[in-house]
């Protein structure tokens, strides 16, 4: 399986209109599309319509969709050059805009490389334990995303102390067997919401206004290393920056976010009606 199958991404008549029927198992534990997936749809749309691979793609979260419901994604190639295409997606349900999506995407054959962001020293996946859900993941996107924490707090010990800021975990989407690519890595990279709690130290986290992913060198790995970095919580937002690194240490890519921080109100139900958007449980 692919990424495209993974999201059940539908092409129509139209080649710059797409589908993505919304399931529960995209969905969060409150019932609303993940934001990781929502991105990864535009950008895997905007790949196959384009013909080009996603250099960098920025989406700004406008509304929430839901199991149920149908998100068509409408792509723009507003600029089609030699190498670089510029272009857009609307992603909505009916007349209510759920994502809007800018990116670039092309290829340059450029002799010269480098990476100096470098991966750090963490235990293997096999070696750190599995992530701990609040709510019930059966049934839900993080089902289907197979998480072990590096660096990182167990909600019984989110006692108000804050953190340093850093959160680190190994993902993986067992389901996606034909290698990973950008749309995988914006379903991987919606998690600066949840590191805000954990740098907090509340019990809390966020839903995200945005996501830039910025794509640098794809190559074979089973898992992603996830570093998380967030730089800042103030007026009631949070912003931090994700890492992606293959197995072996390569960068592949980077995603930014800033996200409305909330706490969790009361019990597990009321949370999960008042937190609907990706990165949290």
């Amino acid at each position: 399986m692919d990424s495209r199958a993974f999201l059940d991404l539908r092409p129509s008549h139209n080649p710059y209109r797409w589908s993505l029927p919304v399931t529960d198992t995209l969905a969060t534990a409150g019932g609303f599309l993940f934001g990781g997936c929502a991105l990864g749809a535009a950008i895997s749309a905007l790949e196959q319509t384009s013909g080009r691979e996603c250099v960098w793609a920025t989406g700004q979260y406008l509304s929430y969709a839901q199991p149920g419901e149908v998100m068509d994604i409408d792509v723009t190639l507003a600029v089609a050059g030699h190498q670089i295409t510029q272009a857009r997606a609307a992603c909505h349900v009916g007349n209510r805009e759920i994502l809007t999506v800018n990116a670039a995407l092309g290829h340059r054959d450029l002799n010269a490389s480098g990476q100096w962001e470098q991966m750090p020293d963490v235990p293997s996946p096999e070696d750190c334990e599995e992530r701990e859900w609040r709510l019930p993941a059966t049934g839900t996107i993080s089902e289907r995303l197979e998480q072990r924490m590096v660096k990182g707090r167990k909600l019984s010990s989110l006692d108000g102390t804050l953190g340093d800021g850093r959160t680190q975990l190994w993902a993986r989407i067992p389901e996606v067997i034909d290698g990973v690519d950008a749309t995988a890595l914006a379903i991987l990279g919606d998690f600066v919401p949840m590191a805000v709690g954990q740098a907090l130290g509340i019990r809390g986290g966020g839903n995200s206004l945005d996501n830039t992913l910025r794509v640098a060198r794809l190559v074979p790995t089973q898992w992603v290393l996830l570093d998380i970095r967030v730089h800042a919580v103030e007026r009631g937002f949070g912003h931090g920056l994700v890492h992606m690194f293959a197995q072996d240490g390569t960068l592949m890519a980077t995603a930014s976010q800033s996200c409305i921080v909330r706490f969790w109100k009361g019990g597990d139900e009321e949370w999960a009606r008042h937190v609907p958007q990706g990165g949290t449980e």
